[in-house]
């Protein structure tokens, strides 16, 4: 038997990921497309949520469908969702199929040789595997080019196959008035004349939440399913999922003409109070977000105030200027917001000059205890 300490709570940073609020964005997204199936974009580690949770937390409220970006990523997926449908978007790896049969996973095809080598394995089994098509309105990412729809549709119709769906990838949805949208929805009609009675989808979460014309009979949310702001220059209407809180490591003094941090960019100009706290941009927290005596940073709070980050941000510490607190100020092991109530995602991210999604995809790589709370309400430590 170990004479081995038991682990201390507070050693590490506290990222909370409330399960119910996801479920209840989920459930809100499916209300908005009534005549729609809603899927739930799960890539990326659940945007940085935690796959297996997050991901069983939706099926338990009813998602069937889920999208993933790559091959494992699906695998992953699949070993806590045995029975659910699971589409690949960055389609058929070359010379994997054997992989996707084997964990009843779905490639988004995206070019001619992909359907070839997909249509190959169909005709050597003698059995229609599901797949979905991916055309390019406007991306120039993935997806066949529109001048390969007849080619597309003449091998399926030599095959008699018919895909799970046709889908495309909205590129301007975030900007509702943007001139882009309209035609990539006109183009995308143009394609789906020739697969009559073949399921469509186009709406991400922008495109789900700025025009019903998007919808379709598939709807595809990500960043709103997690309480980002999908549509800029609107107010967020989800709930938010993500709290993030980090142990103060020290609170010092310091004095008019000193300097913060690396570099010794951000010089104090006056007495102040410095919190210095266990995060860093190891843990996602980006450099992009210190600050200098000519450029302002992140933010974090404490106490329901929020305060600014002071100096460069170091690979493990954030010094943050306590100052206006008084004397209510954190002690060592007290806890402060990275992201939570008083700091949304968007708001650091703007900070960042980056998006939600950057700041959400981002906290997978930080050295953080995770707490789930259920849908109920209840939660459990994830170490």
């Amino acid at each position: 038997m170990s004479n081995a300490p038991a682990h201390p709570q507070g050693l590490a940073g506290r990222l909370t990921v409330d399960l119910g609020a996801i479920v209840k964005n989920w459930r809100a997204l499916g209300r908005v497309s009534p005549g729609a199936l809603t899927a739930a974009v799960v890539k990326a580690d659940a945007y940085g949520t935690g796959l297996a949770p997050t991901a069983t937390a939706l099926a338990e409220a009813g998602a069937q469908f889920f999208f993933v970006a790559t091959p494992d990523e699906g695998l992953r997926l699949r070993q806590v969702l045995p029975d659910v449908h699971v589409f690949v978007l960055n389609g058929l790896y070359p010379g994997a199929t054997d992989f996707y049969l084997a964990h009843k996973l779905m490639p988004v095809l995206s070019s001619v040789p992909m359907l070839e080598e997909w249509m190959d394995v169909c005709v050597a089994h003698n059995e229609a595997f599901p797949a979905a098509l991916h055309f390019d309105t406007g991306m120039n990412r993935l997806g066949f080019r529109l001048s390969d729809t007849a080619l597309v549709r003449d091998r399926l119709s030599e095959f008699g196959y018919l895909p799970q769906m046709v889908m495309s990838h909205l590129a301007c949805a975030d900007q509702p008035s943007h001139e882009k949208s309209r035609t990539q929805l006109a183009l995308f009609q143009t394609v789906l004349a020739q697969f009559p009675g073949i399921p469509a989808s186009l709406a991400n979460s922008a495109g789900l939440m700025s025009n019903r014309d998007f919808h379709f009979q598939m709807v595809r949310p990500g960043i709103a399913v997690y309480g980002g702001r999908a549509i800029g220059g609107r107010p967020n209407p989800m709930a938010h999922a993500i709290t993030l809180e980090v142990p103060v490591l020290q609170v010092r003094s310091a004095r008019t003409g000193e300097t913060v941090g690396y570099g010794a960019t951000h010089s104090v100009d006056k007495e102040s109070r410095i919190a210095t706290i266990a995060l860093g941009y190891a843990d996602g927290f980006f450099r992009h977000l210190g600050a200098s005596s000519t450029k302002t940073g992140g933010r974090i709070a404490f106490g329901g105030r929020v305060l600014p980050v002071m100096g460069r941000i170091s690979m493990d510490l954030v010094t943050v200027d306590v100052t206006e607190l008084g004397d209510a100020l954190p002690r060592p092991g007290d806890f402060m917001e990275v992201l939570g109530p008083h700091i949304s995602v968007d708001e650091q991210a703007d900070a960042a000059g980056t998006i939600g999604y950057e700041v959400l995809t981002s906290l997978k790589q930080g050295r953080y205890e995770r707490v789930y709370l259920d849908p109920a309400e209840h939660g459990h430590a994830e170490g």
